[in-house]
């Protein structure tokens, strides 16, 4: 399902920053060598993720689901001069392609992977975050979004990627694990008078959610 006019998307990326020719190098890259390149982040959401870094200029950055390294390397854009980014990718087979982006921005020093279950990887990361990029396992976005809140500073946001997962928002008679986990997680945030938010029909939907 297209929640976005085609059309409409294309004039879109057309008004907005153009995309740095590395991050283009990786767009092709993941979709000629990668299952479900359409998990990469892409052109017009990459430039947003820049934007929300450039504007908060963070110190520390947690993503939870890397791919192939896209939207780190737009978040990273950003950072603070002694900035850190950690993400955190569950499948090892990515290590390579995104070691070899980090390294071709030279951000070696300021992104810092993780491999494994990132339930188990969070609790060990002793940082307090400017932002958090969730984009992982759908059915675990309200465990991840536990584990993370109390890592984030008041004022720090989280941006959820997905959160209208193709419409299925929509219709309660979608019962995969995906759809549920999604639904409830919104209504998760919407109930939770900690945070300010605002769901933003960004490709696939984001929620920005502010710590107050």
């Amino acid at each position: 399902m297209d929640i976005i006019n085609e059309k409409i998307q294309k004039y879109a990326e057309l008004y907005s920053s153009e995309e740095p020719e590395v991050l283009s190098e990786l767009n092709r890259e993941t979709y000629v060598n990668h299952l479900f390149p359409r998990m990469l982040s892409g052109h017009h959401q990459g430039r947003f993720l820049s934007m929300i870094s450039n504007i908060m200029k963070p110190e520390r950055i947690l993503e939870i689901g890397t791919y192939t390294g896209y939207s780190a390397l737009c978040l990273a854009e950003g950072l603070a001069e002694n900035g850190i980014l950690h993400t955190i990718e569950l499948n090892n087979e990515n290590e390579d392609i995104i070691r070899k982006y980090i390294d071709k921005t030279g951000n070696g020093s300021k992104i810092k992977p993780h491999f494994g279950e990132a339930l188990s990887i969070i609790p060990g990361i002793d940082e307090t975050f400017d932002i958090v990029f969730l984009d992982a396992d759908k059915e675990s976005y309200i465990e991840y979004f536990n584990l993370v809140i109390d890592k984030l500073r008041p004022g720090g946001i989280i941006l959820a990627d997905n959160v209208l997962w193709d419409g299925k928002v929509l219709d309660r008679k979608s019962t995969d694990k995906e759809s549920v986990g999604i639904r409830e997680f919104n209504d998760h945030i919407k109930s939770d008078t900690r945070l300010d938010h605002v769901l933003l029909t960004i490709r696939d939907g984001i929620m920005i959610i502010r710590k107050k």
